[in-house]
């Protein structure tokens, strides 16, 4: 049931990497809930795929290493929907959502200098305390 996955135009995770399961949703819902298999539980071997580059893989474990467990499987569930269709779409759509911002190296931050602004209200603030710290001081005269 599971179909392949349109990151973006170069990243496609295909269907077979990917394992769909489905159980009872918890909640309110009475005999819906109770009866109908709507929960969507969507499990990708992140670790054995080769639908990402390897630098991609690394920076997703890096960044989502506490949702990764030992088999190297990131494992995404959705229940919020009544419709196990919707589910399951919102299980694909979260994990769009976690591989886009991993697909394109982040930026370089270029270093810049403190504003003079900034570092006069420092030097100010250190003048202060300072001052502050003397006051407290005991002098006998």
């Amino acid at each position: 049931m599971a179909r392949a996955l349109l990151i973006d135009p170069d990243t496609t995770i295909p269907a077979e990497e990917m394992m769909l399961s489905f159980a009872r949703s918890s909640g309110p819902g009475g005999q819906n809930v109770n009866k109908v298999n709507t929960k969507a539980v969507l499990r990708w071997n992140v670790a054995a795929t080769d639908a990402i580059t390897e630098t991609v893989k690394k920076r997703f474990l890096k960044q989502y290493a506490n949702r990764v467990n030992q088999a190297g499987e990131l494992v995404l569930a959705s229940d919020i929907h009544r419709e196990q269709i919707r589910n399951i779409a919102a299980c694909y759509d979260k994990l769009r959502q976690l591989l886009l911002p991993v697909l394109h190296p982040p930026k370089r931050r270029r270093s810049t200098r403190p504003t003079r602004g900034s570092v006069e209200r420092r030097i100010a603030e250190k003048k202060r305390r300072s001052d502050q710290k003397k006051q407290r001081r005991f002098r006998p005269e």
